[in-house]
């Protein structure tokens, strides 16, 4: 019997990786934009939640994952994703591109409406599989970012930390920033503790990405 890739371990294999491919090779549009919580969609397909600071590269993550460079806006200004954005990846998955934290300039009011929309989103998707919390390989989880998991923990979602812009660090910097981070991590009872490294600029970790989130049950995609 050939081995998948279980969400409670971290190898990926050949199988899997295809698997990961042919998943995310599916087409992608963009479906949804909700500000507000009256503008929530109704549950439907199994939900990925990308979260992180403002200009953590959430956006462009989710460009690489599907093979896409326009799919996501990327900006270098913090902030510029300001509502929930739902993408539909061939009828199977919805990718949910989360406001980023920590950074924005926008007013309290707003960031207090975002703050408000986000945890009733997350607190209340039946359907949500797994938050990704995206953090910057060079500078290692921020007070926003423990913030953000403690409230993940609450809410009792299971989430992922994937680690962004690896490729401005040498190998032995990534080997120590990914030690810090389970360390971190270990109080947090949420949270997955494979964390997964990546790099949308070069693409490494991007198909191990794909692999794990395609073996989270997602329909027809290890078939």
């Amino acid at each position: 019997m050939t081995d998948k890739l279980r969400p409670e371990d971290g190898a990926a294999t050949p199988e899997t990786i295809e698997a990961g491919r042919k998943l995310f090779a599916a087409e992608c549009q963009f479906t949804w934009g909700a500000s507000k919580l009256a503008e929530l969609p109704p549950p439907g397909l199994p939900e990925i939640a990308f979260a992180g600071r403002s200009n953590v590269g959430k956006s462009s993550l989710v460009n690489a994952l599907t093979g896409r460079t326009t799919l996501a806006r990327v900006s270098n200004t913090p902030g510029r994703t300001q509502q929930l954005n739902f993408f539909n990846l061939g009828d199977r998955l919805s990718l949910v591109d989360l406001p980023g934290y920590g950074f924005a300039k926008v007013s309290k009011d707003k960031v207090a409406q975002w703050v408000d929309l986000t945890e009733t989103f997350l607190a209340g998707r039946p359907n949500l599989k797994r938050v990704l919390v995206l953090i910057d390989s060079r500078h290692g989880p921020k007070a926003p970012d423990e913030a953000a998991m403690k409230l993940l923990d609450k809410s009792a979602v299971s989430y992922q930390i994937v680690l962004t812009k690896t490729d401005k660090l040498k190998p032995a910097e990534l080997e120590a920033m990914t030690k810090k981070v389970a360390e971190a991590i270990r109080p947090h009872v949420a949270a997955h503790p494979v964390i997964m490294p990546t790099s949308s600029e070069t693409g490494a970790g991007i198909p191990e990405l794909r692999a794990a989130l395609a073996a989270l049950g997602i329909p027809a995609a290890l078939g």
